[in-house]
């Protein structure tokens, strides 16, 4: 970050406010709302920052900036149009370790006012770090029209009940737990209807039946193929509210930025023959964690039922009584598909498909070559990089076409994204040659020609032909 975000008390604060035109009038209404005791300096003023001065709720200092005028100051702003001004005005603050913007200005600030979302007692600050304002005034606008004006009753309405609730759990996670589903349920919603009677009263009764350690339970979580934008709004909500997480490596970095921050990560890596904790260790944590109280986020690259392990992972929980929940993902077939152009069905190639892995339990890949080798068809293979020479010779040998299209696509629905372009006797050398790495699929069929005229968010990388073109390559 190249500002850390912070909340600052100026209630009766002293802060200076150097400018009189409107751009010291916006900081002005801000500051004043914030309950700072302000100074505007400032040789002439605009009509309503002289009737601020007029009405007693300012002061004016109708001079030109000196230095001095920055001592016992909280914060200070500089909002004239003379740059040697709001040079100096920055200088003099700097030096005497006092916070100052310089509108418009980072280079000579050393904090940045954001885009605000007032919902008082519950205040959103939005910055793009002085970069694009006009930005952070847009997300600012699209998250005014998400965030219901009640928000602020609910703010106030919780902080009375802060101590109780504070005084009714003694460790943290049970008093955010139970904050959450307060939150979350009736009683939010009576808050912000306007039947605080009522919200009250259901409070009164959560405090005196709830337990004093809230039940564990474990969700499984489909993060899809990469792109944190393809997340459903139900995965979101559980990856914020989750007390541990365990994740492996098909899981993109970006998706666990929007883990909750507090939140306890594990990675269980799971890779080819490379595994960070075998499947029964992972099944058998679970139920550990869950079983201490705790709320588990299982979150799995793709979809937890499409060659996730879900399936296995729910057993053991549903064998120890853990309650669980599967939200389901799109599954990394249709989302890397769909990223590169290539459709999986269509009338003029393709009129099935088919998903398999590339490998079984046991690290064999005895497939039903005879239903995989069918023309008008689609196979899209999971797990199958490390594999891949002996699953396209395997294609060969049991009939399908030399010149068969396929394409491998490295990274699905990510800026990291690669689609490579061969035929079943190319793909492997094209593997190597390019150095593709996991996560990647598989893609064989005639659907794979339409890559070139259909991709829409990355290149297409054509590959050779064949082997022997490869290998001149």
């Amino acid at each position: 970050m190249d500002y850390f975000p912070i909340f600052l008390k100026l209630q009766d604060a002293a802060c200076l406010v150097v400018g009189g035109g409107d751009v010291a009038l916006r900081k002005v209404r801000l500051l004043k709302a914030a309950g700072a005791r302000l100074t505007v300096l400032a040789p002439e003023v605009t009509a309503e920052l002289a009737q601020m001065i007029e009405r007693g709720e300012l002061e004016w200092l109708p001079e030109r900036f000196e230095a001095s005028r920055v001592a016992g100051m909280r914060l200070v702003v500089a909002a004239t149009n003379l740059r040697e001004v709001n040079q100096q005005v920055s200088a003099a603050a700097q030096e005497q370790n006092i916070p100052v913007n310089v509108v418009d200005d980072p280079e000579l600030s050393t904090y940045i006012t954001p885009a605000i979302i007032d919902r008082s007692p519950l205040v959103i600050a939005v910055s793009s770090g002085g970069a694009v304002p006009v930005l952070a005034r847009l997300v600012r606008a699209r998250l005014e029209s998400i965030i219901p004006a009640g928000f602020g009753l609910l703010a106030a309405f919780s902080a009375r009940f802060r101590d109780r609730v504070k005084a009714r759990f003694a460790d943290v996670e049970s008093r955010r737990i139970f904050w959450e589903n307060v939150l979350e349920g009736p009683i939010a919603e009576a808050v912000m209807n306007g039947r605080e009677a009522v919200a009250s009263a259901e409070m009164e009764q959560c405090l005196a039946s709830a337990e004093d350690r809230p039940s564990g339970a474990v969700y499984l979580v489909g993060a899809g193929p990469g792109n944190p934008d393809l997340l459903t709004f139900r995965a979101l909500r559980l990856m914020q509210q989750a007390d541990v997480v365990l994740h492996d490596n098909l899981v993109a970095p970006e998706l666990l930025e929007l883990v909750r921050r507090d939140a306890e990560r594990i990675y269980v890596g799971k890779a080819r023959a490379n595994h960070t904790l075998p499947q029964e260790d992972i099944n058998q944590l679970m139920v550990r964690l869950a079983s201490e109280g705790r709320r588990v986020l299982r979150l799995k690259g793709g979809d937890p039922f499409t060659f996730g392990r879900g399936g296995e992972e729910i057993e053991t929980l549903a064998a120890h009584g853990i309650p669980f929940e599967v939200v389901p993902g799109i599954t990394s077939a249709n989302g890397a598909a769909s990223y590169a152009g290539i459709p999986l069905t269509h009338r003029d190639h393709a009129q099935s498909v088919t998903f398999v892995t590339g490998h079984k339990k046991d690290g064999s890949i005895d497939l039903d070559w005879p239903a995989l080798t069918r023309p008008d068809q689609t196979v899209v293979v999971y797990m199958g990089l490390t594999m891949a020479a002996d699953l396209c010779a395997a294609f060969i040998a049991h009939g399908k076409p030399a010149d068969t299209p396929a394409a491998v696509i490295e990274w699905a629905t990510t800026t990291r994204q690669r689609t490579l372009t061969g035929t079943l006797e190319s793909l492997p050398a094209l593997i190597s040659s390019y150095g593709v790495a996991s996560p990647a699929l598989i893609i064989v069929g005639s659907v794979v020609t339409l890559a070139d005229k259909l991709a829409w968010f990355r290149r297409v990388e054509n590959g050779p032909a064949t082997m022997a073109d490869s290998q001149q390559k």
